[in-house]
């Protein structure tokens, strides 16, 4: 069975709901799995840009404009959230 995207509401709802800073995330450039709490933080003011420890690649970007919020995953090989 396919379905569009509105069918993971509820757990897309979830999901961003939760404090995550204690997710397990994996670096996509070195493997590397840490909590995102201890992930290095950059660039207040231009948003969040949080970067691995090990090899300081960037794992999440987050940038907030007055209208959306951009974010951008594309550094993580995975996340994990215990729920």
């Amino acid at each position: 069975m396919r379905l569009d995207g509105n069918a993971a509401a509820g757990q897309l709802r979830e999901l961003f709901a939760m404090d995550v800073t204690a997710a397990m995330a994996t670096c996509g450039a070195c493997g590397t799995r840490r909590p995102v709490g201890s992930l290095l933080e950059y660039g207040q003011a231009m948003g969040v840009i949080l970067c691995c420890p090990a090899c300081a690649a960037v794992m999440l970007r987050i940038v907030r404009t007055p209208a959306s919020m951009h974010v951008d995953g594309s550094g993580m090989a995975m996340l994990v959230i215990q729920v």
